[in-house]
């Protein structure tokens, strides 16, 4: 999605969304003239609003939450693939 239909679903106005994409909060994907973001974007847009808003959490502690989500998931996606791994090699020893 653009960035304005991205402010428009996400509730955030256009200063608050260039601050989170130079701190690397967002990072949407850039297009001929115009930024694109994903699903993901915005679901992380809206952690970040519930983070700062429901609990508190200043700048640097959400630095920090997005970091560790980020390692979880890129740990997830490496088990995926140890996973699928694991399961050609039984398949082929199968066969």
């Amino acid at each position: 999605m653009e960035t304005q239909e991205f402010v428009a679903r996400s509730h955030l106005d256009t200063p608050t969304l260039n601050a989170w994409i130079e701190a690397e909060w967002l990072a949407p994907v850039t297009g001929q003239k115009t930024l694109l973001f994903s699903e993901a974007d915005l679901a992380r847009a809206r952690l970040i609003q519930d983070l700062r808003l429901d609990f508190g959490v200043n700048d640097e502690g959400i630095a920090i939450v997005l970091h560790l989500l980020d390692q979880l998931h890129g740990l997830r996606c490496l088990l995926r693939d140890i996973h699928a791994m694991e399961t050609s090699d039984r398949t082929g020893d199968a066969g």
